[in-house]
């Protein structure tokens, strides 16, 4: 039976709990807000598929030669509302549009963000915009197996760590799957994730209503910054604009212990395409870049590059190289920060508000600061000119 002694060694994708025959396996939250398998040993008939479906225990073997795009949606509203290039809702329309179903990430009623699945076109759009939070399976797998064998098209969307989850789950290539994953930065805490959305319900005294992780028509492509439409007792929105969730989230304390040796930090990736920022856009190609949002594309095999063949004709693209497309997160996992333990002690003692000031740059005195850097900065600069 499937045993967690350390918890890199999990990455949370529920193929365990989807595949026991006897239904023993229950995914508990840990104190940081991750599942984790715990095994009911009274009715466990020790048949080992909960270790031998455990795609850490058994990488799959990948042998890609991805080929690189830089594009983005041409229609201009689809590509507004999506995080980078708009391209996930072009494969997504193609597939129900040929009666397939789409699996991807989505928020629930309390924003929380949990995998699920549409069978049309107009409900596309609650998988568009990025969600940093590690997303609830539940019983997903299982599902995407029932359409498969269904004869169903089915698109899957996901993390790497989850499509080779899935695909472990399956056991075997079904014609009928496409999978899309992600150039993945890691996974933040869900836990985390509900303690800012309290944080700022009762900092301003209301509901949220609507979440922008990356508020683009706002802040531009480039920028990072999240934002909680908010609504207070008397009807009346506003928006929270913070780069709080942001900054924890970068610092590396708040992503899942098994991101930290990450399997799929390269580009050898076990979905058929691969979509991300492409944030090298302007040494790449020059000109390219508008600022409102370009997606790399990678195709990493014969079955993603059908895929890919019938969405171009609604595409702006170029063609580029893996090499000039090369991020930090395509080449190794991030270390783990040598005071993790000290900010989760930290934590799980004091309120969010502390959290926030010291490890999410937030308040007076850390805006103070950063106007301060960005003023030696634009001093510096103009010194080096003379």
């Amino acid at each position: 039976m499937i045993d967690i002694v350390d918890k890199r060694d999990c990455t949370g994708c529920w193929g365990c709990a989807n595949i026991c025959p006897k239904s023993c396996i229950t995914m508990k939250t840990d104190k940081e807000g991750f599942d984790y398998p715990i095994v009911d040993e009274s009715t466990c008939v020790k048949c080992k598929k909960c270790i031998n479906v455990c795609p850490i225990l058994h990488k799959e073997e990948i042998e890609n030669n991805p080929v690189a795009y830089a594009c983005f949606n041409k229609d201009e509203e689809v590509r507004t509302e999506s995080s980078s290039g708009g391209i996930f809702t072009l494969i997504a329309t193609n597939i129900i549009k040929d009666n397939g179903v789409v699996f991807g990430a989505r928020f629930n009623e309390l924003f929380e963000v949990e995998h699920s699945y549409v069978e049309s076109v107009e409900d596309i759009k609650v998988f568009r915009g990025s969600k940093y939070v590690q997303s609830k399976m539940g019983y997903t797998f299982t599902k995407v197996k029932k359409f498969l064998e269904d004869g169903r098209k089915v698109l899957f969307s996901g993390t790497p760590c989850q499509i080779g989850g899935l695909k472990s789950f399956l056991g075997k290539d079904y014609k009928n799957l496409i999978c899309i994953d992600i150039i993945c930065h890691g996974v933040p805490s869900p836990k985390v994730w509900k303690d800012y959305l309290e944080w700022a319900e009762q900092k301003y005294k209301s509901k949220c209503i609507g979440v922008d992780f990356r508020n683009k028509k706002k802040f531009g492509w480039a920028a990072h910054k999240e934002t909680l439409q908010l609504k207070d007792y008397r009807g009346k929105v506003k928006c929270f604009h913070s780069e709080v969730f942001k900054n924890m989230f970068y610092s590396h304390y708040t992503i899942r212990p098994s991101c930290y040796k990450c399997p799929y930090k390269d580009i050898m990736h076990p979905a058929d395409i691969t979509i991300a920022d492409f944030w090298k856009i302007d040494s790449a190609i020059p000109g390219f870049n508008d600022d409102k949002g370009v997606s790399l594309v990678l195709i990493n095999n014969e079955k993603g590059e059908k895929v890919f063949d019938l969405i171009k004709k609604d595409l702006i693209y170029q063609t580029s190289t893996v090499e000039k497309c090369m991020m930090s997160t395509m080449q190794r996992p991030f270390s783990k920060p040598e005071d993790r333990e000290e900010f989760w002690d930290s934590y799980l003692k004091k309120d969010f508000d502390f959290m926030a000031k010291k490890y999410g740059e937030y308040g007076l005195i850390n805006a103070f600061k950063r106007s301060f850097k960005l003023g030696i900065g634009r001093v510096y600069r103009r010194i080096r000119k003379y």
